[in-house]
């Protein structure tokens, strides 16, 4: 057996692993998307295969993403008609579009540019997309239709729960929730207690055969999944209206959007994931146009889109993989589950799909994020929580905006804010500076060098300079000539000083200082 084999026949057990992950969530993506849940599958099998091929990232399992399921239930909800009640044709186009984006993004060797985001963007747009996984599923749960806005449904979320605790009306929402809340103490009791020998068995799985064992035995009247017909009868191949369909700014919009956060959220699984694999390398570029392929297929299909998941390809990992063949045969046994025993999904309940969505919402928020936030700086604290609040309270595209804006308001501000603390001592005045001095702060250091006494002696500090330019360089040296001139002195550290200024200006820079004397600090 070469090793080439053997690798494969390692990677087996790791791929039923995340089989067995993708099965359940793959459908409850689907339903969170507003979608039928045989196109979750799909998508499964298609990237999988797709990625798992053609991948930079050996390890990171392609598939439908939680975070991806925000923007397609908004796009079912703006692009369906009476035909096509899914809005297939329009979000199929959507996601090829997307999916070329990518790949030309990756074949342009872009990919590395994709993780040139803040973290507190990133954490910020994830912990919103659980926010609203969570607001939109809790109704879900309950088999309570999904209605207006995501604060609408936070808003009903007290309502909702009343009504999961009465018993009787027109519809039994105490028995979906009770399914609901089985299937989330199944997967938090498993995942805390789960026995050594059955540890091949996930917690989302675990959850999902406890509802349905429950349901199916008890014959209990809630929603159940859908998926009556073969995966080929879901498949929505392109037409030539679909096609036309590319003039359409709102169709570029939404591509646009969803090629970002994507992107996005797979360089992000594909970083975290090579962390786990010690001595493994990451291409980003190719991953990123293996995912734009993936895209392609996905969108030519009528599909949901795919990206990197993290909770699969964590799961991957931790499992022993060690090449793409994990990715391609669990797309594999997905397929095979799905093509023989399609009754068998029949009998999961929408509840417990739900719960799964909640739980996974719950992590991505992450409750211990925004202390770390606070801790590294308060303005990073700002940036996660503007985050949140705008992909939450406006949509997901108008928050990662607000992100980005206010990100970059504060890299500005960190490059062009200057901090000159003075203090006045019996035989000289010291002048500390923080931040960075360039010539928008010039200003403040000339109104700050101004208020210097003639005659006196001042020491400027420049331990805490992050940065200074050549026009305060200049003025420095500028300042010094002319105050020696009234008989006082300015003692510079100039190596300090110069140590803190781009290599490329130096030079000039030097022009602009004093020849040293004896006596001063530069002996």
């Amino acid at each position: 057996m070469n090793d080439r084999l053997r690798s494969i026949v390692k990677d087996v057990p790791p791929s039923i692993v995340v089989f067995l992950i993708a099965l359940p969530l793959s459908m409850g993506i689907a339903r969170a998307s507003g979608m039928p849940a045989s196109l979750g599958l799909i998508t499964a099998v298609v990237g999988g295969v797709i990625v798992g091929f053609l991948g930079g990232a050996p390890l990171v399992i392609a598939g439908p993403s939680a975070g991806l399921s925000v923007l397609i239930l908004e796009w079912v909800i703006a692009f369906r008609t009476d035909q096509d009640p899914y809005g297939i044709v329009s979000i199929g186009m959507v996601v090829m579009l997307a999916g070329a984006i990518q790949t030309a993004a990756g074949l342009l060797k872009f990919g590395t540019y994709f993780r040139a985001v803040s973290p507190a963007v990133i954490r910020g747009m994830l912990a919103g997309i659980g926010v609203i996984i969570v607001a939109k599923q809790f109704h879900v749960m309950i088999d309570e239709d999904i209605q207006g806005s995501v604060l609408h449904n936070i808003v009903k979320i007290p309502a909702s729960i009343v009504k999961a605790m009465t018993t009787g009306g027109e519809r039994t929402h105490y028995i979906a929730a009770s399914i609901g809340v089985a299937t989330l103490l199944t997967i938090v009791l498993w995942d805390r207690f789960r026995p050594a020998k059955l540890n091949v068995l996930p917690g989302a799985l675990a959850g999902v055969l406890v509802a349905t064992i429950a349901a199916a035995w008890l014959e209990l009247p809630i929603d159940y999944v859908d998926v009556t017909g073969s995966l080929a009868s879901y498949v929505t191949l392109p037409t030539l209206e679909s096609l036309h369909k590319v003039v359409e700014p709102e169709i570029w919009t939404a591509a646009v959007a969803l090629a970002f956060v994507g992107s996005a959220e797979t360089l992000l699984c594909a970083t975290a994931v090579s962390r786990m694999q010690p001595g493994g390398r990451t291409d980003y570029d190719r991953e990123l146009a293996a995912q734009g392929i993936g895209n392609l297929a996905c969108g030519v299909l009528g599909a949901l889109p795919v990206t990197g998941v993290i909770s699969r390809s964590s799961a991957n990992a931790e499992a022993g993989a060690k090449t793409g063949a994990s990715s391609i045969m669990q797309a594999i046994w997905v397929f095979l589950f799905a093509a023989l025993f399609p009754g068998l999904l029949e009998l999961v309940p929408e509840s417990a799909l739900a719960a799964i969505l909640i739980y996974v919402g719950l992590r991505l928020v992450q409750v211990s994020t925004p202390r770390k936030m606070i801790d590294f700086r308060t303005s990073v604290f700002v940036i996660y929580l503007a985050t949140i609040i705008g992909i939450v309270a406006i949509d997901l595209l108008s928050g990662i905006i607000l992100g980005f804006v206010l990100s970059t308001g504060a890299l500005v501000y960190s490059l062009a804010h200057l901090d000159i603390h003075r203090v006045d001592l019996d035989d000289k005045i010291e002048l500390h500076l923080h931040g960075a001095a360039t010539f928008v702060s010039l200003p403040a250091l000339a109104a700050a060098f101004e208020e210097i006494s003639p005659g006196s002696e001042l020491h400027v500090c420049f331990d805490e300079l992050d940065y200074v330019d050549h026009a305060c360089v200049d003025f420095i040296a500028a300042f010094q000539s002319r105050h020696e001139e009234t008989g006082g002195s300015v003692i510079v550290e100039w190596p300090s000083l110069m140590g803190r200024y781009t290599r490329g200006g130096i030079r000039a820079a030097r022009r602009s200082i004093p020849p040293t004397r004896p006596g001063t600090d530069e002996d």
